[in-house]
């Protein structure tokens, strides 16, 4: 029980930290601009600092819900599974996040809504392979 938890933690922590810099370099590739942080601070009325602490939350809530209820019942590649399992943050982000922000339905209200789409999916599908190769049961990682 406690390697789940210990997975799930650095797990959801590691795969945000790549998603977040993945976002944070996404102008160098023709990406929008997505600061999450100070988007989730401006919504919650905290401080920037407090906004990130919120994104690398919700990674982690993620995780548990990747390592608890998704990762042992489907049978496939792990990068795999955390890629699809990746596809569910994003859409709720998508169609529940991002219009709660005033950004819209996939973005619609943003200047770029294509690009942001885009450059999010990318993000997500990141933070769900780092995901599922750090969070490999322990017999899966010997074999």
């Amino acid at each position: 029980m406690k390697t789940k938890i210990k997975q799930a933690v650095i797990g959801g922590i590691v795969a945000t930290a790549v998603m977040t810099m993945m976002m944070l370099i996404a102008p160098m590739m023709g990406l929008p601009k997505m600061q999450i942080g100070g988007m989730l601070a401006r919504f919650m009325h905290i401080p920037g600092w407090m906004g990130w602490v919120m994104h690398f939350m919700i990674g982690i809530v993620w995780a548990f819900i990747y390592v608890y209820l998704v990762r042992d019942r489907i049978s496939i590649n792990y990068a795999l599974k955390g890629m699809l399992f990746s596809l569910l943050p994003w859409m709720l982000m998508e169609l529940m996040a991002m219009p709660m922000m005033g950004m819209g339905v996939f973005s619609g209200n943003t200047p770029e809504p294509g690009r942001m789409v885009i450059g999010a999916l990318i993000g997500h599908l990141v933070y769900g392979l780092i995901l599922g190769l750090m969070t490999k049961p322990m017999q899966a990682v010997v074999k």
